[in-house]
């Protein structure tokens, strides 16, 4: 079995492991009702696609992270908790390809629990908004599908940013009691810690309102809200033309998503050593 091989079983598992989860289920019907009962309550569907970005942005901002913890902070510390790596041992797997298998799996899982109800409430919109609806007064641009397309790549990179970072915390925790208490910690940091801290050091005087753009661009939701204002909402404020650095914004979510992860330990570095670790399929 090649380290290729090795990946793309990892990845297979973790896959069919989520079909058989009633709990993935659960969460798109929550991420579904979630995200379609604020559209519906703040009247976007009926507005067209940019309105109803307006209604559900701030939802999603913390919603997408929560189901991405949900769904990947289990991920290393099972695994590590129950030995399974002492088995990886033996096979010529590298720590990364497990990783990689492991978050690309959970990666699928991820898109389709929040791209599924999200891309349902795109049709929504079609079938409900109307044609007077879709020009703005500022003739800034014309409300489109492409705009709401925009909003969910974003939304999805963002996911995919915060489960890189759900898995980092996994590897560090190693058990799934830690790994839960690294969870919430870790989800109340990304969602509000960068904002608070950005925001503490412009009281201090750190961050200047010049600067102020540039970083909240660094930290995670601010780069994806900046970068939502900026690539979609911009047809319906015409006194702004920039609300974050955009490349900066980018290059941030970039270095999030791919910094390096720890290798993930050996449940049981002493005993595995001078034995022999009895074989098992990887899939």
């Amino acid at each position: 079995m090649t380290a290729a091989d090795g990946v793309w079983r990892v990845f297979a598992r973790e896959v069919t492991a989520a079909r058989r989860t009633r709990t993935y289920l659960a969460l798109a019907l929550v991420t579904a009702v979630a995200v379609f009962g604020v559209a519906v309550a703040g009247g976007g569907p009926t507005g067209g696609y940019v309105p109803t970005v307006i209604d559900v942005l701030l939802v999603v901002e913390v919603l997408v992270p929560a189901v991405a913890f949900a769904v990947g902070y289990r991920a290393m510390a099972d695994p590590i908790s129950r030995g399974e790596l002492d088995v990886m041992e033996t096979y010529p797997l590298p720590a990364w390809g497990y990783v990689g298998g492991t978050y690309a799996g959970r990666a699928m899982v991820l898109s389709v629990v929040v791209g599924v109800p999200l891309a349902a409430l795109g049709v929504y919109v079609a079938t409900t908004a109307g044609p007077e609806t879709t020009v703005f007064a500022s003739h800034r641009g014309v409300d489109s599908p492409w705009l709401y397309l925009r909003f969910l790549a974003l939304t999805l990179v963002y996911g995919l940013v915060s489960l890189s970072l759900v898995l980092l915390l996994s590897v560090i925790a190693g058990s799934r009691a830690r790994a839960l208490v690294l969870a919430l910690a870790g989800l109340l940091v990304l969602t509000v810690g960068g904002d608070v801290a950005v925001f503490a050091a412009l009281d201090g005087g750190t961050v200047t309102s010049d600067s102020l753009g540039g970083a909240l661009a660094v930290t995670p939701a601010g780069a994806y809200r900046g970068l939502v204002f900026d690539q979609v909402l911009y047809v319906a404020v015409p006194t702004r033309s920039s609300f974050v650095p955009g490349r900066l914004a980018t290059g941030a979510l970039l270095c999030w998503w791919g910094r390096p992860s720890p290798a993930p330990p050996s449940s049981q570095p002493s005993a595995s050593r001078g034995r022999t670790v009895p074989r098992r399929r990887v899939g």
